[in-house]
């Protein structure tokens, strides 16, 4: 099997590692396969890929779609880097409130596999980054929600730095006045 899962502190967030096959002339890797992330208890279907570019401090989020269109994500960075960021928003969860985060590089395949019922968030390290990243469930300007960057009940340890944020991010909610999951 080509790809390695390691857990997180968040159960469901996890690590994807491809495994590289690489040589004088380069590297090849699979950075998705159906039948082996059905094996791994990954979604095996995405129904729609995002690409994104952001300049130095750059930050994105954090967001998530409710449902019925809310969407795992496999997220990569295949330019430059970024600390990325899920954070759980499942009333129900042990681990509610709490966030994981990861530097994505893309000197690294690693990649985050975050599910249903997070939001997500990135900040970006490098003068550019470009992410990629799978969802299994189309975007929905209805469904689409935010939490504030910066909520103090998250508590996110982001890097040092200027954030640029969208005037869209700007407004967010703190996570108690958020729609979350139950």
């Amino acid at each position: 099997m080509p790809f390695l899962i390691e857990k997180t502190s968040l159960t469901g967030v996890v690590l994807v590692k491809p495994k590289l096959f690489g040589d004088d002339r380069g590297f090849f890797m699979e950075t998705y396969k159906a039948s082996d992330f059905a094996n791994l208890g990954l979604p095996a279907v995405f129904t729609q890929d995002n690409h994104s570019r952001s300049g130095k401090g750059v930050l994105r989020g954090l967001h998530y779609q409710l449902p019925p269109f809310a969407q795992a994500k496999l997220v990569r960075c295949i330019r430059g880097s970024i600390f990325d960021v899920a954070v759980d928003i499942r009333k129900s969860s042990p681990t509610f409130g709490k966030w994981y985060a990861h530097i994505l590089e893309e000197d690294d395949p690693t990649m985050l596999f975050i599910p249903e019922g997070f939001a997500h968030g990135f900040y970006t390290l490098s003068e550019t980054a470009d992410v990629i990243y799978k969802v299994t469930a189309e975007y929905s300007p209805e469904h689409d929600r935010g939490i504030l960057w910066n909520d103090p009940a998250i508590g996110i340890d982001w890097p040092a730095g200027k954030q640029i944020l969208s005037p869209k991010d700007q407004l967010n909610k703190l996570l108690k006045d958020a729609e979350i999951f139950d």
